[in-house]
């Protein structure tokens, strides 16, 4: 700790440091009248929260908190960054994607913000042949270009540099990756690739200093339902055996570590986004040192908006999933950044959800001016300490890809397949009882929304890995209740049944409402059951109302005609009540038999 001169500016001088253990005595008396009777380390144990991987954030970080030191921005680990003036002064590298021909629409990015191109070619994408038609009109030597064309990867790369060279353009001006991935086509389609042509590649490649051959792809393994450690795990096994191949074929060390890329999903979980990116850094450093060639180690970073976390229900609260993720993407130094158009799930992106995603960059980069702080997280305890443990996590995973063979053998055996698909089950638990809730989706759902309809995207690569995504099992119950409405030209309904004045019912009745809603059941507050159009009705109101009423009340809708009557709070013996639905129950499971008892298919 430096201790300070006195210079009469000292900030709250004349009071006394407190001390954790005091601090420690306050969150105890605050949780006793919450009813929990904890005290010492138990009072951070009972405000932590658990995350994947085994780690857990705890609710104060203090100097105690120690982590190793992250070295200096531009300096092994590169922990902090691999400039030492990070992004400063004109920020990240703002890339957008594009999957499909669209007239004007690469121009129009260029000229509004757009300082890169990540092209998806081939199988899923644009073909090859009209690489040229893409490009028409971009200056090649002024925005770089990231080809994604899978097994087609040889071919677009071969279109690429003809461009280079039919354009004039010098070959220390060219920018870019050519984006092979063989290990990353094998996650998405199950068909392994011949590394001999990255290897060529990698040798022409030589002759454009700016030019990358591979990218690490880890979207594969965090569109598979993988955990932050998982996905660094599998990249930097996937990168090693690139490694090995590059330098079995005559590469050097110290060129085949400049010879990758890597890219990474950017959720709205800000801070551990940012954990993954510095240990992403801070990983590759002590592969890099291992290989005798520490001075290339400085990890190159594109970070993508995570497409797991996109909605196809109320699509606008995309933008602000997508922000979060820009911004902590900024944050943990990537190099690149894609956010994906709000639109993504739905099918091709319209101009307006184009020009939304370049400006959240844009915005948080001009307006914000994000990028003018050298590593903004360094230096949190928090930040830090999540970062280490992250990468131990994370490393421990690699060891063990490695110790089955590596990454081509987990791919061919399934064990990384099972892996992943272990941890989604978990986290589909938590998202299924709505301790992880989707806004739009399982919270505050909208049901008289009108659909956003978009022109298809053309079908990705498939066959190896899953991709899920958060909203899928609450979509599948939507989707039930789209087609009742169609069919019949009314939603599935249920009737909330309301005890008592409105200051004893309505917490209740609102969490209900919410609950069904997310299954696509329209909740009925009015009238009285016979006129309702439901069949099942939920009782809403207080523990003591419920003490005197319940039984009365669900023998009344009984008689009414309800076959099934839910009562809206934990689970007790009222005479009559079927079941219950209350904070934290199975609300996926809840809603499909619901729309099973209903008849709704």
């Amino acid at each position: 700790m430096t201790v300070l001169p006195d210079d009469g500016l000292s900030l709250a001088a004349e009071f006394p440091d407190a001390t954790h253990e005091q601090w420690q005595r306050l969150v105890e008396g605050v949780l006793r009248k919450s009813g929990k009777e904890v005290s010492g380390a138990a009072v951070e144990d009972a405000l932590s929260t658990t995350l994947e991987d085994g780690l857990r954030t705890r609710p104060l970080y203090t100097p105690r908190d120690a982590a190793p030191d992250p070295g200096l921005p531009g300096f092994a680990p590169f922990t902090r960054g691999g400039r030492p003036v990070g992004n400063t002064p004109g920020g990240w590298d703002i890339r957008q994607r594009h999957a499909a021909l669209s007239d004007g629409s690469v121009l129009a990015d260029l000229e509004n913000g757009v300082t890169s191109l990540w092209l998806v070619l081939g199988e899923g994408g644009i073909p090859v042949a009209d690489l040229g038609r893409a490009l028409d009109g971009v200056y090649l030597d002024l925005a770089p270009v990231a080809l994604d064309a899978g097994a087609d990867t040889e071919a677009a790369a071969d279109a690429l540099l003809r461009l280079y060279e039919e354009r004039g353009v010098a070959p220390e001006d060219v920018r870019g990756t050519l984006g092979a991935d063989p290990l990353g086509y094998e996650a998405r389609t199950g068909t392994p690739l011949d590394f001999a042509p990255v290897a060529a590649l990698a040798a022409r490649a030589a002759a454009y200093p700016g030019l990358r051959t591979l990218t690490v792809d880890a979207l594969p393994y965090h569109e598979a339902g993988g955990s932050a450690a998982q996905e660094l795990g599998a990249s930097l096994a996937t990168a090693v055996a690139y490694l090995r191949e590059l330098t079995r074929a005559g590469v050097s060390a110290e060129q085949a570590v400049a010879q990758i890329e890597f890219r990474y999903a950017a959720t709205a979980d800000q801070f551990l986004t940012i954990a993954k990116l510095r240990a992403a850094r801070r990983l590759w450093a002590r592969v890099a040192e291992v290989c005798g060639a520490p001075g290339a180690g400085a990890q190159v970073q594109h970070a993508v908006t995570s497409p797991v976390m996109m909605s196809r229900r109320d699509p606008w609260v995309n933008m602000l999933r997508t922000t979060v993720a820009t911004l902590a993407a900024g944050v943990g130094g990537a190099d690149s950044v894609t956010v994906l158009p709000f639109d993504h799930a739905l099918g091709l992106p319209d101009a307006f959800a184009r020009r939304i995603a370049r400006n959240t960059s844009t915005i948080l980069v001009e307006e914000s001016h994000l990028a003018r702080v050298v590593d903004p997280a360094g230096g949190s305890w928090y930040v830090e300490r999540l970062t280490d443990e992250l990468a131990h996590a994370a490393w421990e995973f690699f060891r063990s890809i490695e110790q089955d063979g590596g990454q081509a053998a987990v791919l061919r055996s399934g064990r990384l397949r099972d892996d992943l698909a272990r941890t989604w089950a978990e986290r589909s638990a938590k998202l299924a009882k709505r301790r992880e809730p989707i806004t739009g989706v399982s919270e505050f759902p909208f049901l008289d929304e009108k659909p956003v309809h978009r022109e298809p995207a053309p079908e990705p690569p498939s066959g190896g890995l899953p991709r899920v995504r958060r909203d899928e099992a609450y979509e599948a119950l939507r989707a039930r209740s789209d087609a009742h409405l169609a069919a019949t030209g009314a939603r599935p309904r249920i009737f909330l049944a309301t005890l008592g004045p409105a200051a004893e019912h309505t917490a209740r009745a609102s969490f209900a409402a919410n609950l069904f809603q997310a299954g696509g059941i329209e909740p009925v507050t009015v009238g009285n059951f016979e006129e309702s159009g439901a069949t099942e009705a939920v009782l809403c109101s207080s523990d003591a109302r419920y003490a005197e009423e319940a039984a009365q009340a669900a023998e009344a809708l009984r008689a009414a005609g309800a076959h099934q009557i839910h009562l809206a709070g934990r689970p007790a013996e009222y005479a009559g009540v079927d079941s219950y639905v209350f904070a934290g129950c199975d609300a996926v499971a809840v809603l499909a038999a619901t729309l099973d008892r209903m008849g709704v298919s």
